[in-house]
This record gives C-alpha cells, structure tokens and sequence, in this order.
C-alpha cells in the first residue's frame, strides 16, 4: 500500500513546467498525494489558493492552518510533508484542530528558516523576525522529522540539537543544462547573476563590487538576470554603466543554459542560501562560480577548485575575484573544468527522489 503524504508549500504553478511534472509523476508511483499551496488554479490533487495583489503572505499563513486541518479531514494522509519551518508550525496546529494525533508532520528544510524575515520583502516582515523565530524553532523540535538538503541544513538542525531523519539533495531537472556539451569560454569575459532581486541575495552588494571591478577590466560584463524589491537599484547600475552592465527580468530555464553559455562565470554574493539550484546549472554548462562563503553555498563551491569563495558581506573581496576571474584566462579554463565535474555530484533523478521521500515518510510515520 501507497502511503499517504500531504505536501504543502508556499507556491506552485500550474500547469505544472515538464520538469516537474516528471517530479510529481514519479512521486505519484510511490506515494499517494495531495499538494496544499498558493497559486492559481488547482484540481483534486493540487489544492491551491488564490494569491492576492497584497498582503498576500500574511493571508496565506493565516489561513493554513486551517487549510490543512480540512485536508487531514477529507484525504486522512499518513503524513504531512512542510517545505519550511512556518509551513511546518502550520502543520503542527492544523493536526491538533483536526484532532490527527497520528498524521506525521515532517519538516523539508532547504535553508535558514531566519533569512525569510530578515532578508527578504519589506521592513515589516522583517519586523516581524523575533516572532517568526520563536514559532520556526518551536515547529522544529515539535516536528516528528526533519529532511534537510545539504550539509549545511543539516549543520543548522544539529546546532539545535536535533538530529535530521535523512539528509538527500531535492530533486531539480537539469535537462536544458545538459542537452549539449559545454561551450567554450566566451572571447569577451562576462560574468551572469540570476536571481530573485532581494536583499539576501546581496544585490547591493553586487552593484557596488561591479562599480568597483568594472573599471579594471573595461572589456568584462555583468548580465542580471530577475526581478523584485531591489529592482531600483539594478536600474541605477545599468544606467551608470550602460557599456557592461545589461539587465533581463525572466528568462526560460533554455535562455539560462544559453545565457550561461556566453558567460565566464556565474557570480552569486549571497548573504543567506540553501541549496542553490543555479549553482548546479551553472556547474552543468561547465562555469565556475565567484560566491559567498555563506549557507549551503561551500557544500557544493570548493574554492580554487570550481570557484572562488568570498567572506559574506565582503565587497571589497568580491569585486577582486571578479577582477581575478574575468582577466586571467588560465584561471577561469582551470576552475571551468572542476565546475563541470562537479555537476554528477547534486543531480538526482526523479525516481531516486522519490523512492528516498517514501522511505522517509514510512520510517517517521511508523510504516516500515
């Protein structure tokens, strides 16, 4: 018998891009699910929200709650699987107003449970901060299993003194970033950021590393790719060097690959980061990264072997690896090489996924 496993999450869109249609097919083969999620949309498995043009993060916590209690009503899931402290905190009361002491709620940890108040939206979220902690740590060690994705997530759980029921990369589909062999380097150095423009992605920090590096290499560009609060900022940098630095608000999973393509490296200056999926994309097209030694970001960038690493916070030193990278084109063919071996090392098929997802909901609920 399939177990039953609710998942919720603060986002999804339907329909669903291929590469998570096949996540969610395979699941499919092992678990019988339903998925609790903001969107728009939404059929008998995907059961999602409407999101609203504002306050819509706080309409959606509030209501989770009891969102989720409807569901261990109706679906009676043998467990309920969080992306995220809050989301877990949610479950946690939803399972006390459903009266379903034996639902699971098993908490997938993919970052810093901190960073969403702190560096990320408005001032107000993040005023919220010292509240959001306390019901985020109370969430973890309430919750009868912890997943997490890398060393560093798990590093986080055991400084609470928590033990993770299973550390396993989440599954990402890289299938646009491996259809072809890596390029060569680009002639012209040029170095891609792509992201969300928010603070904890230390755009600010970025914009004045290139203000600073620019300069000492005036044949070197910086492509931005993403949008959000910081957007701004992004457009004053474009307009102060219009000659190396150009800006791109989306483009398709294909356009990355290419984007990467004709990029030496792929610069991310992050103050907080889980897992970075674009890290394994870029390790895919055989780029090198210029980051911060921060979260989950060392576990998979070696500095002096497919990257170079940098002190969180520390623009001075990110803007001389740019330098470093984009005028030494030994350096960038060497660490070009260690990117590209690194990339088998965080890809994991959709079926292997799965199969770890189930034996981790069959252990903590009690199944096997």
């Amino acid at each position: 018998m399939k177990p039953r496993v609710l998942f919720v999450s603060r986002r999804i869109e339907l329909p669903l891009a291929p590469s998570l249609a096949r996540k969610w097919d395979a699941i499919g083969d092992e678990i019988d699910f339903r998925v609790l999620a903001g969107g728009t949309g939404g059929n008998g498995t995907f059961r999602l929200a409407r999101e609203l043009p504002v306050l819509d993060g706080p309409a959606f916590f509030a209501a989770l709650p009891l969102r989720i209690a409807r569901e261990l009503r109706s679906f009676r899931p043998h467990a309920v699987l969080a992306q995220g402290a809050h989301e877990t905190a949610a479950a946690l009361s939803a399972r006390k107003l459903a009266q379903m002491g034996g639902t699971a709620v098993i908490a997938d940890l993919h970052g810093d449970w901190r960073a969403p108040t702190r560096l990320y939206g408005s001032r107000l979220r993040g005023a919220l901060s010292p509240v959001a902690d306390r019901v985020a740590l109370a969430a973890l060690r309430k919750a009868d299993g912890i997943r997490t994705v890398t060393g560093y997530t798990t590093g986080l759980v055991r400084e609470l003194g928590l033990e993770p029921a299973d550390e396993f990369p989440a599954y990402m589909d890289f299938d646009s970033f491996l259809q072809s062999s890596p390029t060569k380097l680009p002639e012209r150095p040029a170095a891609l950021f792509v992201g969300v423009l928010e603070r904890y992605k230390n755009v600010d920090g970025l914009a004045e590393a290139w203000r600073r590096a620019a300069p000492q290499v005036p044949q070197a560009q910086l492509r931005l790719v993403g949008s959000g609060t910081m957007r701004p900022l992004v457009e004053e940098l474009v307009r102060e060097l219009p000659g190396q630095t150009s800006w791109t608000e989306r483009l398709t999973q294909s356009e990355v690959s290419s984007a990467l393509d004709d990029s030496t490296l792929l610069v991310l200056p992050s103050r907080s980061e889980g897992m970075g999926r674009v890290i394994v994309e870029a390790f895919c097209r055989g780029r090198p990264l210029v980051a911060s030694r921060v979260g989950g970001i060392p576990d998979l960038v070696e500095d002096g072997v497919n990257g170079l690493l940098v002190e969180k916070g520390d623009t001075e030193a990110l803007a001389a690896a740019l330098v470093r990278m984009l005028s030494d084109d030994a350096l960038a063919q060497r660490l070009a090489s260690g990117a590209q071996g690194s990339a088998g090392e965080w890809t994991i098929s959709p079926e292997e996924f799965a199969s770890r997802l189930r034996a981790l909901v069959e252990r903590t609920a009690g199944l096997s």
